[in-house]
């Protein structure tokens, strides 16, 4: 009687389990069978937007459905994050995220997700060099003269930046908290204010991504002291990057990449991933991420995870270290 009972028993779980496993298998063979949309959490105009709009007709080609941009801006990118991370999680809503993503929790301890919880990564798309600049006035020509500098001189440089707990706040904090100096920071309310700032020598060095960059290099504006993530910039070949220049340890890139609702079932997220990786490699989009400064990426969800799991902490210490607060 009791092993009747425990078959019963077994039976009654197996097939419900059976029953729903066989949904979710129709379900991701059929996907997508009506329009996705891709969340972008900043307002328009920006260049996540930009980025973001090269990669939609080329996604809904290849997955015979329209993808639409939504934009859900406001709170530094959080509400769209979280908008995305309580959707349903079968693959028709996902969000576009950059290097803020991973620097957030380090500031906001009420947040409305959990980045490492509640979202799965499908895949990161592309990474964008900055580079350390100066005004051409500045005695260094390069970053290990720089730095030089800021240990004969601690806390005389004016380092500007696109504001307080900024990303470009936070990759100076990191620089000169690897080599042992110390700078006065300077904040403006975005990188346009900072570069005007910084051509007029009113501060002295300042970080911005190699697009933005670019033509007051070229017009000899400002000089570049170093690139500061881990390659040479294509834009850039002949400057050194900070590794390149002493910094061991130093590697700052922003990037730009997808996340889904976590649960989204593996097959529909791994879906996503190798048609975004597909679209990122045409060539017309290599040759347009070039121009922006942006070397494409397509990566797996793993290796996406990976790099937000190795930032999360990376950006905790730079924030404690550096003691600093949301109201600085």
């Amino acid at each position: 009687m009791r092993t009747r009972c425990l078959k019963q028993l077994t039976c009654a779980v197996l097939v419900p389990l059976g029953m729903t496993a066989g949904v979710t298998r129709a379900q991701t063979d059929a996907y997508p069978s009506k329009p996705v949309v891709m969340v972008v959490p900043f307002a328009p105009g920006g260049a996540v937007e930009l980025e973001c709009r090269m990669y939609t007709p080329k996604m809904s080609t290849l997955l015979g459905q329209q993808v639409i941009i939504d934009f859900k801006p406001g709170g530094g990118s959080m509400v769209g994050i979280g908008y995305v991370a309580k959707s349903k999680p079968d693959g028709y809503t996902f969000v576009a995220v950059s290097t803020g993503l991973t620097v957030i929790p380090a500031f906001h301890k009420d947040m409305t997700y959990d980045t490492s919880k509640d979202l799965v990564p499908i895949s990161l798309m592309s990474r964008q060099h900055s580079v350390l600049q100066a005004h051409p006035s500045f005695p260094a020509k390069n970053l290990v003269e720089y730095l030089a500098y800021a240990r004969a001189n601690p806390e005389k440089i004016n380092y500007g930046t696109g504001g307080a707990g900024a990303i470009s706040h936070l990759a100076g904090a990191w620089l000169h908290s690897l080599s042992g100096t110390k700078v006065t920071f300077v904040h403006h309310k975005s990188t346009g204010p900072l570069l005007v700032e910084l051509q007029a020598g009113r501060v002295d060095v300042g970080t911005a991504l190699i697009v933005a960059a670019m033509p007051l290099i070229k017009a000899g504006k400002v000089k570049a002291l170093s690139v500061l993530g881990d390659q040479r910039s294509s834009q850039l070949p002949d400057l050194a990057t900070a590794a390149e220049q002493g910094v061991t340890g130093y590697n700052y890139t922003s990037w730009m990449g997808f996340l889904s609702a976590a649960g989204t079932p593996v097959p529909i997220v791994n879906k996503l991933s190798d048609t975004l990786a597909r679209v990122v490699r045409l060539p017309d989009i290599v040759a347009e991420l070039d121009k922006q400064g942006s070397i494409p990426v397509g990566s797996t969800p793993a290796q996406f995870r990976q790099l937000i799991a190795t930032e999360l902490p990376r950006w905790k210490k730079v924030v404690d270290d550096a003691g600093l607060k949301l109201d600085e």
